[in-house]
């Protein structure tokens, strides 16, 4: 039976909510997966997710990158809350420091086995937290956003990094994809980048049906990414 439970927890004296999802049927610890939101913030989108995961054998942490109670009530809101940690990348950076260690400290995850995955903004939040040297077995950016932090590092990536990107995403032209590819090059990351064709931005969204604005749910490529997140995660986290 899957479980999902609503956890509070703290970073920096501010109170994040975000819900956790596991199989009871499985006695043992298990792997973690963080799920890294839209702009909008935490929401159904992504506890659907982490219960996914958590059918997959993983447990799966919807986390909270705005706060308690903090979610988006419009696109202007939620460009407006995710512009507060575009302009500081060293505080997305503790948020989504702050939930691994709460996923990694969760009584059923292994805490040897910890990857993250994120959607639109998310991925940029994933990317981030590789970009960092975590401690993580790796990632995956769905469609994300892939523009570095001015944050410097000089050492390399730790963990293996999967890009599936929509070839017509507005919000990661090809020019920007290839310039991720080199700067996760430049870092020594083990790295994998599939780009779909005739496919946008939010690719894995239902609800996403504004293909005028190069932002359309694709069916087939949301199929195909998810095959391969699978594929990816067997393989990442099985490895100690």
């Amino acid at each position: 039976m899957i479980i999902t439970e609503t956890i509070e927890y703290t970073i920096s004296n501010r109170i994040y909510e975000g819900k956790i999802s596991w199989d009871n049927s499985m006695k043992q610890q298990k792997p973690g997966v963080l799920v890294a939101p839209t702009y909008a913030g935490q929401s159904a989108f992504e506890e659907e997710k982490s219960r996914a995961l958590a059918k997959l054998g993983y447990v799966g942490f919807a986390l909270d990158i705005y706060g308690k109670g903090i979610r988006a009530d419009s696109p202007d809101h939620a460009q407006k809350l995710m512009d507060v940690l575009n302009a500081d990348r060293r505080e997305l950076l503790v948020r989504m420091e702050g939930a691994l260690t709460e996923l990694r400290h969760h009584s059923e995850v292994d805490e040897h086995s910890i990857a993250a995955i994120g959607f639109c903004f998310g991925g940029k939040c994933v990317l981030d937290l590789a970009r960092s040297g975590a401690d993580i077995k790796g990632v995956i950016s769905f469609h994300g956003v892939y523009d570095s932090p001015s944050i410097e590092y000089a050492f390399p990536i730790k963990s293996s990094i999967l890009i599936l990107h929509g070839w017509d995403d507005p919000l990661g032209t090809p020019s920007q994809t290839v310039a991720l590819a080199q700067e996760l090059t430049a870092r020594s990351a083990d790295w994998q980048m599939l780009a779909f064709g005739h496919t946008g931005h939010a690719f894995t969204n239902p609800n996403a049906q504004s293909p005028e604005s190069g932002m359309m749910y694709n069916v087939q490529s949301n199929d195909r990414a998810w095959k391969l997140m699978r594929s990816f995660l067997a393989e990442v986290l099985t490895q100690h």
